[in-house]
């Protein structure tokens, strides 16, 4: 692959794409850019007051973008079913979904439904964002679902009784890479899921490297300006790999994208090394079904035999 940039996306006009956490970093930029090549974009905020400020700054820097704001607090499942309800209310279509917003590493909290936060934003709420609104992306001919991983995910495991757990066992990194891995999981499962349904439908995952942005800001390491300027690239560079894998035409389901660049640090899209863990398929299958089990949406039930469903991509 060349050193692929934004303007290499195709005209996205007619398009309908929702972003979650648009409103600063990856989100941000990956917003911005799809709004620049005409798609309508849904921001999905848990802040108004920030997504419109965000709007704002977008507005002063693409021509006429068509862009819309949307409350949506990921730690929340009633809001997460509330968000999905209004888009199919006033929407008949989505080409693109990012499941971007996150969190990393913050001191121990829980979602309003009582897991672990990181677990439960980064993962069980864009695992019930997606089941929701699935009717909609499915019917919509070619839609494409980008999940954010990280390159965390590659020293990750799950451990499903962390889900629910506890002050004194937590650790931030640990729940944080066990979170990105399972979002890898995801994204890789669902497209077998696609392909078994014969859906034309794509799941990717994607990273971006090291990327500046402010979402490391509760890490417990603290990391020299000079360390960061060295191996870091602008937030706007790292989004590369996740609109890679929204728009291009040459971008392979059930793949992760990443930077090109050493240890997948920074660079330009590229097809990125899998996490080990996401070739176990058992844990992948169990994963699965506490996460319909703890949030309560059911995907189509996975009722034939995927042995012969070709395995994600990797570098």
């Amino acid at each position: 692959m060349t050193k692929w940039v934004a303007d290499e996306m195709p005209d996205l006009n007619g398009k309908t794409a929702i972003v979650t956490g648009a409103n600063s970093g990856l989100g941000y930029e990956i917003t911005k850019a799809l709004a620049a090549k005409g798609a309508h974009v849904v921001m999905a905020c848990r802040s108004m007051d920030r997504a419109r400020d965000a709007e704002s700054r977008i507005e002063r820097t693409v021509d006429d973008p068509s862009l819309s704001i949307m409350e949506l607090d990921l730690a929340d499942l009633s809001s997460v079913r509330e968000f999905a309800s209004a888009f199919e209310s006033e929407y008949d279509r989505l080409d693109i979904l990012v499941n971007n917003a996150g969190v990393s590493m913050p001191p121990y909290s829980t979602t309003a439904d009582g897991f672990e936060l990181q677990i439960g934003v980064n993962f069980l709420g864009h695992f019930a964002l997606t089941g929701h609104l699935l009717d909609t992306i499915t019917a919509t001919s070619g839609a494409r679902i980008v999940s954010l991983s990280s390159g965390g995910a590659h020293l990750g495991s799950i451990d499903l009784g962390s889900f629910r757990g506890d002050e004194q066992s937590y650790s931030r990194w640990s729940a944080y890479t066990q979170s990105k891995l399972a979002m890898s999981q995801f994204a890789v499962e669902l497209q077998r899921r696609f392909n078994r349904d014969g859906n034309d439908t794509k799941s990717f995952a994607a990273h971006p490297g090291w990327s500046d942005t402010n979402l490391p800001r509760h890490s417990p390491v603290a990391i020299p300006d000079f360390v960061l300027n060295r191996v870091s690239m602008p937030a706007e560079q790292g989004a590369l790999p996740t609109l890679y894998a929204a728009t291009d035409p040459e971008a392979i389901g059930g793949a992760h994208y990443g930077p090109d660049g050493f240890l997948e640090m920074s660079g330009y899209p590229e097809l990125a090394t899998l996490p080990s863990g996401v070739k176990d398929r058992q844990t992948a299958k169990r994963l699965w079904t506490a996460a319909e089990e703890l949030t309560g949406v059911r995907y189509p039930s996975e009722n034939a035999d995927t042995t012969t469903v070709s395995e994600p991509a990797e570098a």
